[in-house]
């Protein structure tokens, strides 16, 4: 498919003698928000590392805009990774550094710009995630939701192609949840470009979500729109669907 900016093919992926991933396959389509669930441990945010070559497969091929990027050399790979954004799980913000300093980051490592530039670049990404007012400020002084935020923005600073969320709601109550979930589905509006997303919040997923894969035992088992997703007759999907302790699934 012409579409498809992104792609797992047949990936085989262990740790130590733990198979994470097995003969996992997904299309990640350009211009989507593809979220991925699965249960705890399941491999989901590993999808995340492949896809931005941060880990590479032990079988398998993992394509990102028409390139295999397994056999990438490391100083191709991290030139190459400027059209990736990544806001982790925790954010990873540097303590040390202000809000502004944190999102400015990836434009100093990865582009020419002036420090002029470089500023009003990231205080125009902190505005559009609702944060403008904390460019100065240092990370410890703001709130969860606003540390979330503020990882988003370097995430973005860069105008990547495709952006990977890690649990971006993860802990969070429902009302910064939608928050950012709402943030999730804008940005991808402004960037005009893709995103991936990977959380265990059905809710979230239902609001942001084009398309949803789902992965038991180390591959995707399900894929297709919400609605298709819900009217799954595969037992396992239902029942991690419903939250159900009757099912396939071991507990």
């Amino acid at each position: 498919m012409s579409n498809i900016i992104a792609k797992l093919d047949n990936v085989t992926m262990r740790y130590g003698d733990k198979v994470i991933l097995q003969n996992c396959s997904l299309d990640v389509v350009e211009g989507a928000i593809t979220c991925i669930i699965g249960l705890s441990g399941a491999g989901k945010s590993t999808i995340l590392r492949l896809l931005n070559g941060l880990r590479k497969p032990d079988e398998g091929h993992v394509y990102v805009k028409g390139v295999d990027i397994c056999h990438m050399p490391e100083t191709k790979l991290i030139n190459f990774r400027s059209a990736i954004g990544f806001a982790f799980q925790f954010a990873a913000l540097f303590d040390s550094m202000t809000i502004g300093e944190n999102v400015s980051l990836p434009l100093r490592e990865h582009s020419k710009m002036s420090e002029e530039e470089i500023e009003k670049t990231a205080r125009a990404t902190l505005e559009s995630v609702g944060l403008e007012q904390t460019f100065n400020s240092m990370p410890s002084e703001l709130s969860g939701g606003m540390i979330k935020r503020a990882g988003f923005a370097r995430a973005v600073v860069t105008n990547p192609d495709i952006v990977l969320y890690d649990e971006p709601t993860t802990g969070l109550d429902p009302i910064v949840t939608h928050l950012l979930t709402d943030t999730i589905k804008r940005l991808r509006a402004q960037l005009n470009g893709t995103a991936v997303v990977i959380s265990h919040d059905l809710q979230s997923i239902y609001m942001m979500a084009d398309y949803i894969g789902m992965i038991f035992e180390g591959a995707i088992i399900a894929y297709g729109t919400v609605d298709e997703l819900k009217k799954s007759m595969n037992p396992i999907v239902q029942q991690f669907l419903q939250g159900s302790e009757v099912g396939p699934i071991p507990l």
